[in-house]
């Protein structure tokens, strides 16, 4: 991680350094936290935060979920992330608000603890890699099993049910592959360590229901809309480890991941596919303002009064 200027906590901007909590937050020790991962795009109009909105309508529904009452209006946030990326000065970047139970009393129930906000930015690439987003990446299926809908609330994107997905990816890297499959206890596809996936087969793209206890992806609902606009059948449906390998193409989405294909599964090859690559391009065209179909996603970074000149003359 590139550390950059400043960060937003609790309704103040300061030091990447200071940036701190104590070691006694609920959060740290009982992972009582959700979070947003967005990305910034330099767009022919300025920097752009892609689906700011639904990402904090997403992170509100999450704090729900964990009865966490956030202290900022999703409007509060969204100002103060325009402000976060004119001071760091960075026309693309990753974001990430977080919210979490911080230092009060230590027992499981979170009464007595306050709820923290931050907002961070840096610059980061594809998450799975930039060289893997035209090669491919290689997969493999875990034997961590992704937790189930009544176990915890998948649709929330909730700091502690990562650990679901570090175990997976930490035992596929181990074994030489860059990245897990979790299947369902039925033994139907979910989703990646933190992407969800997509499969073409005969030109038909089908993903995964959110009934497989997967996250509600912005990214996911992103490319649906494409590809259909784009005149592709898709389709949410359960499906099994030998539709992967039997595949004409795989790809998996995510704001940190984009778009990015999946070369084998396995160690079965399944290639990198043209409808994989026309989806990724007419991904990016978006996220940059290429693309005037979508344009309404794309969030203009409002540079205010309180953002010095030189942060928004770089920007």
């Amino acid at each position: 991680m590139r550390e950059t200027e400043t960060i937003w906590m609790n309704g103040e901007f300061v030091d990447w350094a200071d940036a701190k909590v104590h070691v006694g937050v609920h959060g740290l020790h009982y992972g009582s936290g959700v979070f947003e991962g967005i990305r910034c795009y330099e767009t022919p109009k300025g920097p752009s935060v892609f689906r700011l909105r639904e990402h904090l309508t997403r992170l509100e529904n999450s704090a729900r979920l964990l009865h966490m009452e956030l202290p900022y209006s999703g409007d509060e946030l969204r100002a103060a992330t325009h402000e976060l990326v004119g001071r760091n000065g960075l026309p693309e970047c990753y974001i990430r608000p977080f919210a979490f139970y911080g230092y009060g009393e230590l027992g499981v129930h979170t009464a007595g603890n306050p709820v923290e906000v931050v907002i961070m930015s840096w610059p980061w690439g594809n998450y799975l890699g930039d060289e893997n987003a035209q090669s491919g990446i290689r997969a493999k299926i875990s034997s961590w099993k992704r937790v189930g809908a009544n176990t915890i609330p998948h649709v929330a994107k909730a700091t502690g049910i990562y650990l679901n997905s570090m175990l997976a990816v930490h035992e596929a890297q181990r074994a030489g592959y860059d990245e897990a499959i979790l299947l369902t206890d039925e033994g139907y596809v979910a989703d990646g360590s933190g992407e969800n996936i997509f499969v073409v087969k005969d030109g038909k793209i089908t993903t995964p229901p959110l009934s497989t206890s997967i996250l509600p992806g912005i990214t996911r609902e992103t490319v649906i809309q494409i590809a259909q606009d784009l005149g592709y059948v898709v389709e949410e449906a359960n499906l099994i480890r030998s539709d992967l390998y039997l595949a004409d193409e795989v790809f998996m989405t995510g704001t940190a991941a984009e778009v990015t294909p999946v070369r084998s599964v396995d160690d079965h090859d399944v290639g990198v596919g043209p409808v994989t690559l026309e989806l990724q391009r007419e991904y990016l065209d978006t996220v940059r303002g290429q693309s005037e179909r979508w344009s309404h996603w794309l969030d203009l970074v409002e540079l205010g009064d309180g953002v010095p000149q030189g942060a928004r003359a770089e920007a």
